[in-house]
């Protein structure tokens, strides 16, 4: 029996033990050898040694077993340890991995069951894919880590790597992202109602389209058209209250012209509020290299908050907010793994946050989660001086890329009627409290606001 020769060799042969103890859980055991496992795993985490006969019965001893547990465990320790095991140790090895595969997909499926029962207080049916998903990504991983001392070639490679990322059109967003969005990221713009969550995104789909980049914005809050005629406004540089009075062929034209000069596509598409998760995304992707050949560059989402969880159910049932919405923001930034893109989303303030001048990450509304998921997070601040000056002021909350101390705050130009944000001059900088900025300049048109 494998599961005998596992045991018998996790006490006898140091070389196995250390190989595969790390991929083995107490789970994929039954009866006696489940006892067993648990207190070789238990003695070799302690000790860091292989136990003795004695020393697990000894461990037995103190255990809170029936009779029936003890003695059933008590015999296999003593068939485990009177036989002399000459198995080859490679030949084990695979096939340990191989049981410990089809002991995961076994409790992935037994799991899987209890779930579409209904049996799960937590759950729903769109987690089977990632249980069934995990469970066939079971593999003895032989990566122990990164030797600082001997592994010298590979660290200077990765240290002079030019990574591929997404830029902005934004310098100051450029220089705290060290020059734009890396691939496999979760963004995250922090904004009130009404600031400027949208239009940012919407400025940085548009600026991405202009670079010859694709970009899929998903979006749960507004329709498909009204994403586009933001899009519009931005990209043919017209008031988007004018854009009704272009004719037709006028129009057609000035889309003709964008799509001359932006080599990139653009996909919106519009979810149901609340309705829509990471699985509805996945195969939407797929379905657009099937159907349209599109692979995105980067993904939007409209906005994180108003996505559904994958994994569990909704806020009615025994999850709480924090749970909840970090397990959205854990999923898509699974996703942006998954498709190599970065993703940006949004999500908004508390009521308390929203009245606030200097928003922190503690103004997150439901979830503290959220930020601790995201690889840059930062505040979208606006108020009635900032407006009369056309600027919305940025402040970063959390930056993976960078120094977060350094332009932690900065203000940027915006064109409401035209949904474009623009750089400001470095004399528009001036002031702000603890914005660590540099001596250089940009362009602008609006001169500076004080905090």
């Amino acid at each position: 029996m494998l599961q005998t020769a596992i045991l018998r060799n996790l006490i006898t042969h140091d070389d196995y033990t250390r190989k595969v103890i790390p991929f083995l859980k107490k789970e994929y055991f039954e009866g006696a050898h489940k006892v067993v496992f648990d207190k070789i795993l238990e003695f070799v985490g302690k000790y860091n040694k292989l136990p003795t006969t004695e020393s697990l019965k000894v461990e037995l001893d103190d255990s809170f077993l029936n009779d029936t547990q003890f003695s059933d465990a008590v015999a296999l320790i003593q068939e485990i340890t009177s036989s002399d095991d000459k198995s080859d140790i490679e030949w084990l090895t695979n096939q340990t991995e191989r049981w410990c595969q089809d002991r995961a997909i076994h409790l992935a499926i037994m799991k899987s069951i209890s779930i579409i029962d209904g049996k799960d207080p937590n759950l729903t049916k769109n987690a089977l894919p990632e249980l069934l998903q995990e469970a066939l990504g079971v593999a003895f991983d032989t990566n122990i880590g990164h030797d600082y001392l001997h592994d010298i070639d590979s660290r200077y490679e990765f240290y002079h790597k030019v990574e591929e990322k997404i830029k902005f059109d934004l310098e100051r967003f450029n220089d705290i992202t060290k020059g734009g969005l890396p691939r496999k990221t979760l963004n995250i713009a922090l904004a009130g109602t009404g600031v400027g969550k949208s239009l940012f995104m919407c400025h940085v789909a548009a600026s991405v389209l202009a670079q010859g980049k694709n970009a899929l914005y998903i979006t749960m809050e507004m329709a498909e058209e009204k994403i586009a005629e933001r899009v519009d406004a931005n990209l043919m540089n017209t008031p988007i209250d004018q854009l009704t009075n272009i004719s037709k062929e006028m129009f057609a034209n000035k889309v003709n012209n964008i799509a001359e000069r932006c080599q990139g596509e653009l996909i919106i598409k519009e979810y149901p509020t609340g309705a829509a998760h990471a699985g509805h995304f996945r195969a939407l992707l797929k379905e657009l290299k099937l159907k349209k050949n599109f692979i995105p560059d980067i993904i939007f989402v409209d906005y994180l908050n108003i996505c559904a969880s994958s994994r569990m159910k909704g806020m009615g049932g025994a999850i709480n907010s924090y749970s909840y919405i970090k397990a959205i923001a854990e999923e898509i930034r699974g996703l942006a793994v998954e498709f190599n893109v970065p993703i940006v989303s949004a999500t908004q303030t508390t009521r308390g946050g929203y009245s606030n001048s200097d928003v922190g990450l503690e103004d997150t509304s439901e979830s503290f989660g959220l930020p601790a998921t995201a690889d840059l997070m930062f505040a979208l601040i606006s108020n009635e001086e900032l407006e009369g000056l056309g600027q919305i002021l940025v402040k970063q909350l959390k930056n993976r890329y960078n120094d977060p101390s350094v332009n932690k705050r900065f203000v940027v130009g915006v064109d409401r009627s035209k949904m474009k944000l623009f750089d400001v001059e470095q004399s528009a900088q001036l002031g702000l409290v603890d914005s660590g900025q540099p001596a250089d300049s940009h362009n602008t048109k609006y001169e500076g606001f004080k905090v």
